[in-house]
């Protein structure tokens, strides 16, 4: 005992500078992340301005009344399920895109050409969505947006791009696609350069031509990369973002584009009922949860790493 007591702090005497670096980023989650937990209690409770949330009283139905009067509230089921609807399209379309990409990207031999494709690819990611969703209204618009201008041009009638639910959501799908799948293959090239180079030089020698190599190297060689990157996804199937739906819809497709982030937004923040969005936000929370531990008990089971 006394002899692991002194490696302890022989260690510790040898390392203490990480731990004093690694304080900060403690001090952080423990502030910023751990803290506010305490204000989950909110959805049990009856919310009031003036009290702590220790001191307010307990809702009625056992605690349970705000959770009731979600699911009993037909704006939160709609929301609920275009959320799950918007989020599994999200990842039918766009996971596999920056897969894809970064196999073309490999491909390619010309260095100029590829960084050009590159850049141009990622620099959707840095834009807002609120800048594109502006250009959204000015390409996609019924009369004045430039795709109908064209497509009247031939002799067509306009196509309600941002008018009509179905068409959408598809255009919803497309924009999240084309604004991440540039930025989201970063991971994926940065697995394939990790491939050892002498396995695709022995396939060569085996007559195997590019597309051989791709299958049979290169996917194999950034399958734990996909396993991990599409758990997540995975644990993110009831989460969505605020800027990305708040900024594309409109009143013509409420049906189809409120989410359960602009449910909170207009019940929580402006319709002042806290108790009601904690509620929603702590579902929410704890579906993710458990989606992201079934998928990765299911990539364990398969024979896969998962991401603990």
């Amino acid at each position: 005992m006394e002899k692991k007591k002194n490696r302890s702090f022989i260690y510790l005497k040898k390392y203490w500078q990480l731990y004093l670096l690694l304080l900060l980023p403690m001090v952080y989650l423990l502030v910023f992340k751990y803290s506010p937990m305490s204000y989950i209690l909110i959805a049990f409770k009856e919310y009031k301005l003036n009290m702590s949330v220790f001191e307010m009283p307990w809702a009625a139905q056992n605690g349970m009344k705000y959770f009731i009067k979600a699911f009993k509230n037909r704006d939160f089921i709609v929301a609920l399920r275009n959320t799950i609807s918007l989020n599994l399209l999200d990842l039918i379309a766009g996971f596999p895109a920056p897969i894809i990409f970064a196999l073309i990207l490999n491909e390619i031999p010309f260095k100029k050409f590829k960084k050009t494709v590159q850049t141009v690819a990622y620099m959707p990611h840095f834009l807002s969505w609120v800048i594109i969703s502006g250009l959204c209204l000015q390409l996609f618009a019924p009369s004045s947006g430039l795709v109908n201008m064209v497509i009247n041009n031939l002799g067509f009638d306009s196509v309600p791009f941002l008018n009509s639910p179905n068409h959408w959501v598809a255009t919803y799908i497309l924009t999240g696609v084309w604004q991440s799948f540039g930025w989201g293959s970063i991971i994926y090239l940065a697995a394939i350069a990790g491939i050892s180079p002498e396995l695709y030089e022995a396939a060569s020698v085996d007559g195997a031509g590019r597309f051989k190599k791709m299958w049979h190297i290169t996917l194999p060689g950034i399958r734990p990369t996909i396993v991990v990157l599409l758990i997540m996804n995975l644990g993110n199937i009831l989460g969505s973002g605020f800027d990305r739906p708040f900024a594309m819809q409109n009143p013509l497709v409420m049906e189809v584009a409120e989410v359960l982030s602009t449910f909170v937004y207009k019940n929580g923040i402006k319709g002042l009922q806290f108790s009601l969005t904690t509620a929603v936000g702590l579902f929410q929370s704890v579906v993710c949860l458990f989606f992201l531990l079934l998928s990765n008990w299911l990539s364990r089971r398969l024979g896969e790493r998962g991401i603990w």
